[in-house]
């Protein structure tokens, strides 16, 4: 599964078809959720799946990891934890997302290399050098924080060019509505992830990643 986010080529190269990061609601009743997860995969083309998890014991977590790692593999995605790096071995997922450059780097070594380690929350520039020095198999920018604020768009835009042009190892572009898409993926992301704005809009999710997967694809002809 890791291979789902292999490095550009070469770091003037582009990506010729970016894919698309799905973001789950965080979950609590993974039967529940599992149907409605294979109808929203099954809708297109996804690389990766984020699982976000509501507080549980940890058992309880991890039979919620088990219970979804199928689904979302046998689309032919890889199933990234947020947080709970340690969970990762014995659950079935792919690997973890690291909120935060100290996060990602605590649990980095955990991870690697058979598993994936994302790293987002990162601020500054300096912090998402630091991921890519670490060996982060992507970095991911524009996601909101704590308080629910994230940069304004062309300010994602900005760093996503820049690190499409400087750096290897992948970028996973945050888009807060479907209309960021198209901008994210045209500024040079290898991924966009779309979340809240699929599993709230009201022709529902699997039409709305329908709707983002369009979108990468009209990128793609005009590239």
């Amino acid at each position: 599964m890791r291979a789902l986010m292999v490095p550009r080529p070469h770091a003037q190269a582009l990506p010729a078809k970016p894919r698309l990061y799905l973001m789950t609601p965080p979950v609590d009743d993974a039967g529940a959720f599992a149907s409605v997860l294979a109808a929203v995969l099954a809708s297109a083309d996804v690389a990766a799946v984020l699982l976000r998890l509501k507080t549980a014991a940890e058992s309880e977590l991890v039979a919620r990891i088990q219970r979804l790692a199928p689904v979302v593999q046998g689309a032919g995605a890889a199933l990234v934890l947020d947080g709970h790096a340690g969970l990762v071995g014995c659950s079935g997922a792919d690997g973890a997302h690291l909120t935060g450059i100290h996060a990602f780097q605590a649990a980095v070594r955990r991870l690697k290399p058979a598993h994936i380690a994302g790293a987002g929350g990162l601020t500054t520039r300096h912090d998402a050098m630091l991921a890519a020095e670490g060996d982060a198999d992507y970095v991911m920018f524009g996601e909101p924080d704590l308080r629910g604020e994230r940069p304004r768009l062309g300010a994602i835009e900005e760093r996503v060019a820049w690190w499409a042009e400087v750096f290897q190892p992948p970028c996973v572009a945050f888009a807060a509505a479907l209309d960021e898409v198209g901008p994210l993926a045209q500024a040079g992301a290898d991924f966009v992830a779309v979340g809240d704005c699929l599993w709230s809009d009201p022709r529902g999710p699997a039409a709305a990643l329908a709707d983002a997967a369009g979108r990468l694809a009209t990128i793609e002809e005009v590239g």
